[in-house]
């Protein structure tokens, strides 16, 4: 009987965008070190994470005003 991995014993990660938990898969072994992201949408909207959102910030000045 083959031995079985139990999901809760795999490393995991925090994704720098989203801020999800997400777990090691196989095909990220020999690169594990260097993932940060849970998904290829999460890696291509990093940069909008770290900008302020301009709409909000329109509304916020007009709401004080």
């Amino acid at each position: 009987m083959p031995n079985k991995i139990n999901k809760h014993d795999l490393p995991h990660k925090i994704c720098a965008t989203c801020g999800r938990p997400f777990t090691w898969r196989k095909k990220w072994a020999r690169v594990w070190e260097e993932i940060r992201y849970c998904s290829g949408r999460c890696r291509r909207d990093k940069n909008k994470a770290d900008a302020p959102s301009g709409p909000l910030i329109i509304r916020a000045k007009r709401a004080g005003t």
